[in-house]
């Protein structure tokens, strides 16, 4: 039986290749601050002026580079809140262990919000854009995030002197290619999350030998219409360090 099995799914698995199609009906009216207070408990965060403060920071700093990089296609004040910054601390509780790997991390998803909301853990961002990385660098200078650091580099060359408990990442169409490429930075009892929207059938029967899907959750973003799943991969318990 599939590990993924009795999980509710609504049909067809996204299209592969795509990203997440994240919908919101009408884009959240009020100011960022405003929009964080209201929705960050229910995500289980408390609305504390240090995290609404400097999540709204992010934010302006994103909008301000936006301007002259494209790092999103997102414009909207409402929607930078909704399908950036709380899709991303939606992956908050599924973490584990004090280091943690965003592959592919582009403007900082979601490794910038989390390291906001969770400062006792160590936060490395990768990505091989020079554009996004100088972003990403100037972010953590200007707000003065200790627990955080980006890399510029393939995630096929990057060879860290330690593994990471947990390696996510939003950037990755397949989660095959996700498990082939990022499951060697993986530490021993560690595990992948993957962020999708519609559950991946395929991509769930296509795992890697030696790989298995040890949840597959249903997630709920705020003020987000669309569905959510968080897809928890770990190493097979007699599986070797390979992720082929």
């Amino acid at each position: 039986m599939p590990p993924w099995s009795g999980v509710a799914w609504s049909g067809w698995p996204e299209p592969r290749g795509s990203r997440r199609a994240l919908a919101i009906l009408t884009p959240p009216a009020g100011s960022p601050e405003e929009l964080f207070r209201k929705y960050l408990p229910e995500l289980g965060l408390d609305a504390d002026a240090r995290l609404v403060d400097a999540l709204a920071a992010y934010l302006r700093l994103l909008d301000k580079w936006n301007q002259a990089f494209n790092l999103t296609s997102i414009r909207d004040p409402g929607e930078l809140v909704v399908r950036h910054v709380l899709d991303s601390l939606s992956a908050r509780p599924f973490l584990q262990g004090e280091r943690v790997l965003d592959v592919g991390c582009g403007a900082g998803l979601p490794g910038i919000p989390l390291a906001l909301a969770e400062p006792g853990r160590s936060y490395t961002l990768l990505d091989s854009g020079g554009k996004k990385v100088r972003f990403v660098r100037q972010v953590i200078a200007e707000l003065k995030i200790r627990n955080a650091s980006a890399v510029q580099m393939r995630v096929e060359d990057y060879a860290p002197m330690q593994l990471f408990d947990t390696v996510t990442s939003r950037a990755f169409a397949a989660l095959p290619d996700f498990i082939r490429d990022a499951g060697r930075l993986v530490a021993p009892g560690g595990r992948l999350l993957a962020m999708k929207g519609r559950l991946p059938a395929d991509e769930l029967a296509a795992l890697p030998e030696g790989w298995v899907a040890e949840a597959v959750t249903p997630v709920r973003v705020p003020a987000l219409d669309a569905e959510r799943h968080m897809i928890v991969v770990s190493r097979c318990a007699d599986a070797s360090g390979s992720s082929s």
